[in-house]
């Protein structure tokens, strides 16, 4: 199978067109690109290396009071920490930009929002930036049973839902200290069914969620001791979760936590609800019937091989028949405007303090998206009202005419950005208005604050 217009497929399924990268001719061409997508490399940050930054600066915050030089260097260091959000965005801009087909950077954005976490402190900055390199890439072209052990038991995950204050009611350290009233917290269980997994209104109780929470109770992570699963607060004994017992041959361990994690991966209403999921990111805001079942029928049949269920929906008719039904994120606008423009990741990589925030985090967090600063667990709005409302549009607008003119040396023709942008995608509405631009800049503002363009 081959795509009717590559182009729109590189605009619907990837990052937009680019002048550097021909448009990917076929799903198969999306499906093979993954792989590059789930190598981290030299950029990568690990939970041992957070866990040293975090334990640096603590040092370094109770010695800022033994002299100016003490605390000149706890401020330099806790500057450095706070900026690593701002160094996260612009490593996944690069890659984004730098992607061939950009099918495999959108999964990989699409997991990190699906599993949302969000840094407390700069103290976690780092850890985010771990949760994505070890949880997300890795496993975004596997089994989504693998995905979701990953990012439900990273440390990040633990400190971002709490499971670190959570503690066995009737565990040895429960018992050994009576006094301090130790408690359960459900908030990861919780997020793991509702959010991750089998979706609201899926056939479970409240009995479901507090034994999996206890299930979940020797999980912990901290800077000093860093991730262990720790039996001597587990909720000892079986849980039943879903009607499946798990543990209960002595202490708990992590292999009981993967092996129920595995089990709801495989559900049907899993299938059904991260199916549709997908789908409305890459598809529609309210796909068919049809096309979910295909997808989630495909799930159920391997237990949960992603690639087999994109290359369903990569290859359904519904997927290409909608182009321009879903509104662009801020950071889709951001790494589309960049592509179209010629920018190389190389060239996003090497933008620096004190100029890379105005060029990047800034706009984004003007357009209503501030990086990794999500409201809650459930991530991003799907829908156009979260999106275009007049503040902004404006601030989309407002990205358009000025980000172009510090981006690259010299701004492109808008009538030669507009087909490099748009291709055979273009309406004849923009086509009509482009060459009718009173400057150059604002022809190429026009482009890229369209209607066409910030839609895919």
């Amino acid at each position: 199978m081959v795509f009717d217009s590559p182009q729109a497929a590189a605009i619907r399924l990837g990052y937009g067109l680019s002048p550097l990268t021909p448009p990917p001719p076929s799903p198969e061409a999306l499906l093979q690109g993954i792989a590059a997508s789930t190598r981290t490399g030299a950029e990568a940050v690990s939970t041992a290396q957070a866990q040293k930054r975090a334990l640096r600066l603590n040092e370094l915050r109770k010695a800022r009071d033994s002299g100016e030089a003490a605390k000149e260097e706890f401020q330099a260091y806790n500057v450095e920490n706070s900026r690593l959000t701002v160094r996260d965005l612009q490593r996944r801009l690069a890659r984004a930009v730098e992607d061939p087909t950009g099918f495999g950077e959108r999964l990989a954005q699409f997991w990190s929002d699906h599993f949302t976490v969000r840094p407390d402190g700069v103290q976690t900055n780092a850890l985010a930036m771990a949760f994505h390199d070890e949880a997300i890439r890795p496993h975004i072209n596997g089994r989504f049973e693998d995905l979701f052990f990953a990012a439900d038991t990273h440390p990040m995950m633990l400190v971002y839902l709490n499971q670190n204050t959570s503690r066995g009611p009737n565990s040895q350290m429960a018992r050994r200290r009576a006094e301090k009233a130790f408690g359960l917290n459900e908030n990861l269980a919780r997020e793991a069914m509702e959010l991750h997994s089998l979706g609201v209104g899926a056939p479970y109780t409240q009995r479901d969620v507090r034994e999996l929470a206890e299930l979940m109770t020797g999980l912990s992570y901290s800077a000093k001791d860093g991730f262990s699963y720790r039996p001597q607060i587990a909720e000892p004994g079986a849980e039943t979760v879903l009607g499946k017992s798990y543990g209960g041959k002595g202490p708990g361990e992590l292999r009981d936590i993967r092996a129920a994690f595995r089990d709801i991966a495989r559900r049907p209403e899993t299938a059904q609800f991260v199916s549709r999921k997908l789908a409305v990111h890459f598809v529609s805001d309210s796909p068919s019937p049809e096309l979910v079942d295909a997808m989630a029928a495909t799930w159920r049949d391997t237990n949960g091989q992603l690639p087999q269920v994109y290359r369903v929906m990569l290859t359904h008719p519904e997927t290409m028949a909608s182009l321009r039904a879903k509104v662009r994120q801020p950071f889709d606008l951001m790494v589309a405007g960049f592509r179209a423009l010629g920018v190389t990741g190389d060239q996003v990589r090497h933008l620096d303090f004190p100029n890379l925030p105005g060029l990047t985090a800034n706009h984004m967090m003007l357009m209503g998206q501030p990086w990794l600063r999500p409201t809650g667990p459930d991530g991003w709005a799907e829908g156009p009202e979260a999106w275009i409302e007049p503040q902004l549009l404006a601030a989309r607008i407002s990205w358009a005419m000025r980000a172009p003119r510090n981006l690259v040396p010299q701004l492109p023709d808008p009538r030669e950005l507009l087909d490099t942008a748009l291709g055979d995608t273009r309406s004849d509405q923009l086509a009509w208005a482009v060459p009718k631009a009173e400057s150059q800049a604002e022809g190429v503002a026009l482009v890229l604050a369209s209607n066409d363009f910030n839609r895919r």
